[in-house]
């Protein structure tokens, strides 16, 4: 087996190399920045969680202990390097645990989102060949034990909280004893930590797929360790600082910050669900946060129904202060003088309304990274206007994750940043921005002529988006390049920056839109209802359902008007039609969205072809 590889992973590629080291020392495996962490902050408190109302803190020291003995733990169960363990849990320190474990005996694990579907997951564990399952609980596993049935490689369930009647499952505490009682003093996991090259496989990591059958994204330590390594460069990270953890583990975006987080010796607070990240920010009030742009939207979106309830001089007040939030946050970034006048303005927003967001963040964030999909210029300009920075990022699961990103040192308003150290990105003729580094993946696990395609013959990573860089070298990511769709006029038409514009309206929630080999563009629209609903009453509507309020004409009338002033300008190829409200909100979980929240637009084309097919329909 070579590299720590699975025989049946052809890999087509080369490792980009990597420069001269960052730092003296750096890790070579993730085994390594664990260890190292631990060595160099052993007071630190790295794993915080709360149970039962409380925060609990779990040590450096305690930390590297349960990583050992699950590391140990999971060779007593026969796992030998280059064997896969499959994680599906929501984030906690026992994931983390397990995480690090299998990486001190070059075990490649498997995360897997919690909301994937049940054949979803059937496919990864079959695909992958794993042979341990760790599980949150019980409940969970009752959920997939048929699939587990037909999955044949999984011969051992571990469950993180809780234990089970079923002799095939042990608890995750179980396992921590086998460990430390195999551990002892016989020098195992040194021997067994020392045989995990920077080459060998380190996780495979199953795309969402917005297309097609998932593919697994072969990463190596050293892929991962270079790119947690390159992508904190510019920032300022120190020990002080205090992380909350958001996004799923099973997201390499969230989990490379893990890295990042334990790297540099800081506190992470893991939050307790989605449910509960608000009060989370209260208690923890963390100076980083990392999120997808759905989340600053989402609160923004929240604050603007607050005030339009309030009404009268409180929701003037407000549309005041935003929209003078816009206009300070672009002075700005176009470094223009900032009148006193204008300053006296800022003041005064910010102790009547921008305070109260920072607030929500819990009052001290210096930093919040955003990445995953395209955050709005609108959101952008409001958020920095008002004191909470927020820097836009780029990459894929192919890449580690990070290519490009915006940081305290360089920024520029609508580009997702410079290429991180290590990174390379050129244009190609047809626009699809390509990439080289040593974060960019071995290739797709079991896919030689999906690998194949995916790099070109100069050995370049296709990234599948297109793009442009500008003069000062900042990148531009305009649309997927598989999302281009062309009319029967025969004009391509990038969906992704006519929807952030028609998103700008607070009354609309999601929107795809919809036109290949159409005469023109339709846009399916999902709106806000409880701003629509703040609206209807303001207006004096009766009260209606959601489905009553997408057949209303006077609120279709509404969205029209809305879609044609946030469109005003587009070529006419590019305007929109027609409109149709739906009243149910795309999910994961209704086969609409992919775990990180990307749109299947094949999905939804076949899902509401009546739909579209009536829009096209009437004259």
């Amino acid at each position: 087996m070579k590299n720590g590889a699975h025989p049946d992973l052809e890999i087509l590629r080369k490792d980009a190399g990597r420069g001269e080291p960052l730092y003296a020392g750096e890790p070579q495996t993730l085994a390594d920045l664990f260890a190292d962490a631990v060595h160099k902050n052993p007071e630190n408190n790295p794993l915080n969680f709360k149970r039962d109302g409380k925060w609990h803190a779990i040590s450096a020291g305690e930390m590297l202990e349960r990583i050992e003995k699950c590391a140990i733990g999971l060779y007593s169960l026969g796992l030998r390097k280059g064997d896969r363990a499959a994680i599906l849990a929501p984030n906690a320190p026992e994931w983390t645990i397990a995480d690090a474990g299998c990486q001190f005996v070059g075990i490649v694990d498997v995360p897997i989102y919690t909301t994937l579907a049940r054949d979803s997951v059937e496919f990864i564990l079959n695909d992958s060949g794993a042979r341990v399952l760790f599980l949150e609980n019980n409940a969970l596993y009752q959920e997939l034990k048929e699939v587990i049935e037909r999955s044949p490689s999984v011969d051992k369930v571990v469950l993180f909280e809780g234990g089970s009647d079923d002799g095939s499952i042990i608890t995750f505490e179980q396992l921590l004893l086998s460990g430390g009682e195999l551990k002892g003093g016989s020098g195992l996991i040194d021997e067994l930590r020392a045989a995990v090259s920077p080459e060998d496989m380190a996780t495979l990591i199953y795309t969402s797929g917005t297309t097609g059958e998932p593919k697994g994204v072969v990463l190596t330590h050293k892929c991962i360790i270079s790119n947690v390594i390159d992508a904190g460069e510019k920032y300022d990270f120190a020990i002080h600082d205090i992380p909350l953890s958001v996004l799923p583990l099973s997201h390499i975006f969230e989990r490379s910050a893990m890295y990042l987080y334990i790297y540099h010796g800081m506190s992470v607070h893991y939050a307790e669900s989605v449910d509960k990240v608000a009060d989370n920010l209260a208690d923890v009030r963390p100076t980083i946060f990392i999120g997808v742009p759905r989340i600053f939207e989402k609160v923004y979106a929240k604050a603007k129904l607050k005030s339009s309830e309030a009404g009268g001089v409180n929701e003037n007040i407000f549309d005041w202060a935003i929209e003078l939030a816009r206009k300070y946050a672009l002075k700005k970034e176009r470094d223009e003088p900032l009148s006193p006048g204008l300053k006296i303005e800022h003041f005064i927003a910010d102790k009547l309304v921008y305070r109260k967001l920072r607030e929500f963040f819990g009052g001290r964030l210096r930093a919040c990274i955003t990445g995953g999909a395209a955050l709005s210029t609108d959101i952008y300009l409001i958020f920095n206007g008002a004191g909470i920075s927020i820097m836009q990022g780029y990459g894929l699961t192919e890449t580690s994750p990070v290519l490009t990103s915006n940081n305290p040192q360089f920024s520029k308003l609508g580009s997702v940043g410079k290429p991180i150290r290590n990174v390379q990105i050129r244009i190609a003729k047809d626009g699809e921005i390509e990439a080289k580094s040593p974060g960019v993946m071995l290739g797709y696990y079991k896919k030689a002529e999906a690998t194949s395609e995916a790099f070109t013959d100069d050995g370049w990573f296709k990234t599948g988006d297109i793009g442009h860089i500008d003069e000062d070298g900042f990148l531009f990511v305009t649309d997927r390049k598989k999302e281009l769709f062309k009319t029967s006029g025969g004009k391509y038409v990038a969906p992704a920056p006519i929807e952030e514009r028609i998103r700008s309206s607070r009354f609309v929630n999601q929107v795809v839109l919809v036109g290949n080999e159409r005469n023109y563009a339709v846009a399916l629209i999902v709106p806000n209802f409880e701003m629509l609903e703040s609206y209807a009453k303001h207006k004096g509507f009766p009260t209606m359902t959601h489905s009553e309020f997408c057949r209303d004409k006077r609120i279709v009338d509404l969205f029209e008007r809305q879609v044609g002033t946030a469109t005003e300008g587009l070529a006419r190829f590019e305007s929109v039609k027609k409109i149709a409200l739906l009243d149910k909100e795309f999910s994961v979980v209704g086969g609409e969205l992919t775990p990180t929240l990307k749109v299947k637009r094949r999905v939804i084309n076949e899902k509401y072809k009546h739909v579209i097919d009536r829009l096209y329909a009437e004259k």
